[in-house]
């Protein structure tokens, strides 16, 4: 297949783009709380059998590989789906010089991998996590050519296939009581399989056919252009990630595994925000450069969209943490109830954080948000390092807290600046008084014990349900919206 064979994507539908996104949204998401489902009862599975004393350690060390990966992208991830976007026809060549690229970089990943890991004795762990590392970078470059295009059916099928891979190898290795290796190797196989299916879908798709071709034109080009979006990638994940292996420098194996165990419930429901930035970002792409005055109206419903969903899910787990976290953990993890629900508070940050994301790297103000991400990193190893070493996962909890709300503030005024002024109060303040009247509702129930908390559960998301409703927090002209182009979906 020649690198420029034309594109066979359709033109966008008469909703337009936005409800394309929508349609789009809707698919991924369904497939991926089915692999999320499957996941959550995965990684639960994993903590038990690894406990107190091994779980930290694992989780560090995934964390460990994540900085690492900075050296793989180079920004290059951002910018293939939005050039790809934009120019379909030219997405076999940038993503053959993208593996080219990280081909080469992966030599100075092992290296950095390296001076992260043996410091801290986890040495024995490098080639599992290298392996995995490298992996899942080229899984992620892989499925971004099929998010370019918007063609994500074959994404919603594998991410179900992706996680009943890892369940399958996790439950072998909890059945034969293997160890922390095993486990990074299970999540490395995981993510060869989602490179080889990924790999097959682009080139039956006539999207790509995957090979090996260097550029140096293009890639200093791409070198300038992804710098900021580098930077921002090494920002983010600094403080995404420093936090758990801080907690395991200064305070140990066990309370390691319990901050990892009270993050790892609030993770899993990021994949909802990711979700819809990923898929959003192409079409914010094309709206700045096509259709400018629609983009702001775009992002609102981005915020709001977002909203909707962190903001109860944020109140539900800080009401309900105490009989979430034996449920979720296990017993042995009762002190990951008082991180689950100050992390709970950062939930609802996190997911309209990511609206300033997609507004200024899909602008070309890519430079802005690396600033942004600056001051976060600057808060969060400032908070992460004055708060530990005292108070342990407690304080790396707050941190979290703190960093997301730096962020949110640096992102809205850049965005304010830059593409529009998105005004999160008038947009929001009934979102946000649904959610209070929610959590107010089930706080009585929040002493339940066990699968009863299905209960507070389906009360608050009808309670929820109704107060949006009654206020008046969606439009008409929003829910008919979201209705015709959910009606297209089917």
């Amino acid at each position: 297949m020649p690198d420029n064979d034309p594109a066979l994507e359709a033109p966008p539908s008469s909703l337009g783009l936005g409800s394309r996104a929508l349609r789009n949204t809707t698919i991924v998401l369904t497939a991926k709380v089915a692999a999320r489902l499957i996941g959550l009862f995965t990684v639960l599975y994993m903590i038990r059998r690894l406990g107190t004393d091994n779980y930290g350690v694992f989780s560090a060390l995934i964390n460990l590989t994540a900085i690492a990966s900075v050296a793989l992208d180079l920004g290059f991830n951002v910018l293939f789906v939005r050039e790809g976007a934009r120019h379909h026809d030219q997405i076999q060549r940038y993503l053959r010089n993208v593996m080219s690229v990280r081909l080469l970089m992966s030599v100075v990943a092992l290296l950095l991998l390296a001076a992260l890991v043996y410091p801290i004795g986890l040495g024995d762990l490098i080639v599992p996590g290298f392996v995995l590392m490298v992996l899942t970078s080229y899984s992620t470059l892989l499925r971004n050519g099929l998010y370019a295009v918007q063609q994500l059916g074959f994404e919603a099928i594998a991410v179900v296939l992706e996680s009943g891979v890892l369940l399958a190898l996790v439950l072998y290795g909890g059945i034969t009581h293997q160890g922390v290796a095993y486990f990074v190797w299970a999540y490395a196989g995981q993510y060869a399989f989602s490179c080889l299916y990924f790999t097959v879908v682009l080139a039956a798709k006539r999207i790509a056919v995957i090979g090996w071709r260097f550029e140096p034109s293009l890639l200093r080009e791409w070198l300038w252009k992804g710098l900021p979006f580098a930077l921002t990638f090494v920002l983010t994940i600094i403080y995404f990630k420093i936090d758990q292996p801080l907690v395991l420098i200064f305070h140990g194996r066990v309370d390691a595994s319990v901050y990892a165990a009270a993050y790892k419930p609030i993770e899993a429901l990021l994949f909802v925000p990711i979700t819809f930035l990923s898929i959003v970002f192409p079409v914010l792409a094309v709206y700045h450069r096509e259709r400018p005055k629609e983009m702001l109206d775009a992002l609102n419903r981005f915020y709001k969209a977002l909203l909707l969903m962190g903001w109860p899910a944020s109140v539900g787990i800080f009401v309900l943490a105490q009989p979430l976290t034996p449920l979720l953990l296990g017993s042995q993890f009762g002190a990951s109830e008082a991180p689950l629900k100050i992390l709970a508070l950062a939930l609802g940050l996190a997911f309209i954080n990511n609206v300033f994301i997609g507004a200024l790297n899909a602008s070309d103000r890519q430079v802005s948000f690396t600033w942004a991400a600056a001051w976060s990193v600057v808060a969060n190893l400032a908070l992460n390092f004055a708060l530990i070493p005292p108070w342990s996962y407690i304080g790396a909890s707050w941190a979290t807290v703190g960093t997301e709300l730096v962020l949110g503030i640096a992102g809205w005024v850049l965005t304010a600046r830059h593409v529009g002024r998105v005004p999160v109060l008038t947009l929001g303040w009934r979102v946000i008084l649904a959610g209070l009247i929610m959590g107010v509702a089930i706080y009585p129930l929040s002493a339940v014990r066990g699968f009863e908390v299905a209960i507070p559960i389906a009360a608050g998301a009808i309670i929820y349900a109704v107060a949006v409703l009654l206020l008046r927090a969606l439009s008409g002209e929003e829910i008919a919206w979201a209705r015709r182009a959910l009606a297209l979906a089917r």
